[in-house]
């Protein structure tokens, strides 16, 4: 009778090397082993290389191209579009008014985010009113971007109801055109902005808070430290990795808002709420420039890529 495979491969004695067949049975049982976890990720990766590498790869090759989609025969043009789009005054003012919108919503958010958490977080108030509050304050988080738009039209109305209480208590003595003159428009879109966004901040932070250790407030109140020496000193070190993580999200995120620009002001007037997103929008649909929209969009693409490394490059320094 012929041995099974296993008893011709055991040792006898001496230091045998097993049988080929063993050997590549074994050497198919490793790489069956090894390709298990690329068997269950190809379906994201074929989801992705269609959804996402394709389409990223054909905008860069419009972007080389002139008259792209509306010519039938497109030329090769290399960086030119790059070149007439950075040196075109009105993306200047879109850069510009993209920084401002964003440095100033994303401050904003932390700041009213860190101050709402703390105060859902203190002993001071009862549940209950902590539930009211924590109600409240999530409220402008659960509307649609469409619902915050028509809201804050109807409300910054000349004849809205903003004007009517500025007006009753005499901070302004004449209607304010707040989404239709240039000196008030960025100012209102970027106040929506933050309205809408600051709940994300408020509730990251308040689960932050929630873990800190009880036991550092009580060992730096024995050594004596206040209030605000602990906010320093203990909760702000705590938290600190959430905040720069939430603070970077926000900049990728706020950076290309299109949307609530777009159904508010539409980048007007007189380009002053022009943001990257909306004027790479209007290239593409209202001038039908594809190759220019294109080059915008790249530069959009690495701006943002440049982000998304430093913050990939923290959550793994945090790991």
């Amino acid at each position: 009778m012929k041995p099974a495979l296993a008893e011709r491969a055991a040792p006898t004695g001496h230091d045998v090397a097993p049988h080929p067949e063993v050997r590549k049975s074994r050497r198919k049982s490793s790489l069956r082993y090894k390709l298990v976890p690329y068997g269950f990720l190809s379906p994201t990766g074929v989801l992705m290389l269609v959804l996402l590498v394709v389409p990223v790869v054909m905008v860069i090759g419009y972007s080389t191209m002139d008259n792209v989609i509306t010519n039938k025969n497109p030329v090769f043009v290399g960086l030119a579009n790059y070149v007439e789009i950075l040196t075109d005054p009105t993306f200047h003012v879109a850069v510009r008014n993209t920084l401002v919108f964003t440095i100033t919503s994303v401050v904003a958010h932390l700041l009213i985010g860190l101050c709402f958490a703390m105060l859902l977080n203190t002993k001071l108030l009862a549940n209950r009113i902590k539930a009211i509050f924590r109600v409240i304050y999530v409220m402008p988080w659960l509307f649609t971007v469409a619902i915050i738009a028509v809201l804050w039209r109807l409300l910054l109305n000349p004849n809205g109801v903003i004007n009517y209480l500025l007006q009753a208590a005499g901070i302004i003595d004449q209607q304010v055109q707040w989404l239709s003159s240039p000196s008030t428009a960025l100012l209102a879109v970027t106040f929506i902005n933050i309205w809408a966004g600051y709940p994300f901040f408020m509730i990251s932070l308040l689960a932050g808070l929630q873990g800190v250790p009880k036991d550092l407030y009580e060992a730096a109140t024995v050594d004596g430290a206040g209030a605000f020496k602990q906010f320093l000193n203990v909760t702000l070190p705590q938290i600190k990795p959430i905040i720069v993580s939430m603070a970077m999200l926000d900049i990728i995120w706020t950076s290309q808002q299109f949307a609530l620009i777009w159904m508010t002001t539409g980048g007007g007037p007189l380009d002053v709420t022009e943001m990257v997103s909306t004027y790479t929008y209007k290239l593409a649909f209202s001038r039908y420039e594809f190759s220019l929209a294109s080059a915008s969009a790249v530069i959009v693409l690495v701006a943002s890529m440049v982000l998304a490394f430093f913050y990939a490059r923290h959550q793994n320094a945090r790991d």
